[in-house]
């Protein structure tokens, strides 16, 4: 019976190659955050217009979205349009919609969070919508966001994975090429999860950041 052994001195020579992979695994991820933030918000201000045909749009955009695997869609930009996308494009496109779906979920419920009291003290300022929304409810709706927002950073990093199955070379498509040609998958892709979970570790270190900036920030302005 094959016992599978993990090669440290496979692992540990092979890092450099790997992370030669770490630019297109960290720009797709940063790219598809910021573009699925965009997109989010957007959906999130469609839906919060009085018609009917808009929310049903946003409501079938996000239930789409939100149950379609991020695979698929991948397979459908690249391999299924009648024009062929490159391969980068067609990954940043798929997990920025992807994404976007759960992000304007996130900042729904994150504006609905915020204290009713603060729509009526705006407008008992008189002022106009557009600035209630971006000087007084969106920068609350994003603080109440970030821990939700953190799990979406990380599960973008780690979801671009997919991208090496069409020949992005990641880390994790650097990796398949070493197993392949050192026949120790074993290895690699224990090496691979060990990259993943570090800069996952990175994000979240982000993320505790942000909050505790947020509640100083608010404690501050609070207490002034």
């Amino acid at each position: 019976m094959y016992i599978p052994k993990i090669d440290f001195h496979l692992m540990l020579e092979s890092i450099p190659f790997l992370l030669t992979g770490l630019p297109y695994t960290i720009g797709i991820s940063l790219i598809t955050f910021l573009m699925g933030n965009v997109i989010g918000i957007f959906l999130t201000m469609l839906g919060m217009l009085n018609s009917k045909i808009i929310k049903a749009f946003v409501r079938f955009y996000i239930s789409f979205l939100r149950g379609v695997p991020a695979l698929v869609l991948l397979f459908l930009l690249y391999f299924g349009l009648p024009y062929q996308l490159s391969a980068l494009t067609a990954a940043c496109i798929c997990f920025s919609l992807s994404s976007s779906a759960f992000i304007a979920e996130i900042y729904r419920g994150s504006i609905a969070g915020v204290e009713a009291g603060q729509w009526d003290a705006a407008y008992a300022l008189g002022l106009p919508y557009g600035k209630v929304m971006r000087k007084i409810i969106l920068p609350q709706a994003f603080r109440i966001s970030i821990p939700a927002l953190g799990n979406v950073a990380m599960d973008l990093l780690k979801g671009t994975s997919l991208a090496a199955m069409i020949t992005i070379p990641d880390i994790f498509q650097k990796a398949k090429i070493v197993g392949g040609r050192t026949f120790d998958y074993m290895s690699m892709y224990i090496l691979v999860a060990i990259i993943y979970w570090l800069l996952c570790i990175g994000i979240g270190w982000g993320q505790n950041r942000l909050e505790k900036y947020y509640v100083h920030r608010y404690k501050v302005t609070t207490e002034g």
